[in-house]
């Protein structure tokens, strides 16, 4: 798009195991297939999850904008003031275990207690977004991420709507608190290192769905 090079991935995610029992008693079958196309062109990136069944009923859009600097700018997608201002910020300390669900928290992927081994890195304090504004032989990012959701179904659209910027803002949280406390396992990989697992990953979540087990995260209401 305008001339601007990247990489596009398509992924489709089968959720009968990971919504509230009160969808799957409702949901037609094919409903609970999400498809998931997304665009890489760091520093921005987006991506569109959609369902054959609901068509235009049903979107999820997450919009990113990495920017180096401390999460302070303001409207970094540009939108208009009316839209700006129906748009509710959330700020997510990735060391901050409060902001987590209790179920979701595991020593090991704690960034308060975490240090890491080949970059030195970790763990991080109490103000440790401080203390990394001020140290200007670190480079530092924010990831701004911007969700628009879109579930068009009578009775259900607001109840919803809700529990999936819920859930979406406990995927980033953990995904990013992951993300650091991992640094050790993927700082040295390649792209190409990245794709193979990526295969192999899709290759065993393919057995487990034809077994039924279930791992991973949830979606609570």
């Amino acid at each position: 798009e305008n001339g601007e090079k990247g990489q596009y991935t398509h992924k489709v995610y089968h959720l009968q195991s990971k919504v509230p029992q009160f969808i799957r008693m409702i949901a037609p079958k094919g409903a609970l297939e999400v498809h998931e196309k997304a665009w890489n062109a760091y520093p921005y990136c987006r991506t569109i999850l959609t369902n054959t069944y609901m068509k235009e009923k049903f979107m999820i859009k997450i919009e990113t904008w990495h920017k180096p600097d401390m999460g302070d700018q303001e409207n970094v997608h540009g939108l208009d003031k009316s839209k700006w201002e129906t748009v509710d910020v959330v700020n997510i300390d990735i060391a901050d275990k409060s902001c987590i669900n209790a179920k979701d928290y595991k020593a090991d992927e704690d960034p308060a207690i975490f240090k890491s081994q080949k970059t030195g890195r970790g763990p991080l304090g109490p103000d440790w977004r401080k203390e990394l504004a001020n140290n200007s032989n670190c480079p530092h990012m924010c990831a701004y991420k911007l969700v628009t959701v879109e579930f068009k179904w009578l009775g259900l659209q607001n109840r919803m709507e809700t529990l999936i910027h819920k859930v979406e803002r406990r995927l980033f949280t953990q995904f990013h608190r992951q993300l650091f406390c991992w640094i050790d396992k993927w700082i040295d990989l390649s792209l190409d290192d990245i794709r193979r697992m990526e295969e192999e990953t899709k290759k065993q979540l393919d057995e487990m769905r034809k077994t039924d087990e279930v791992k991973g995260m949830s979606a609570d209401e």
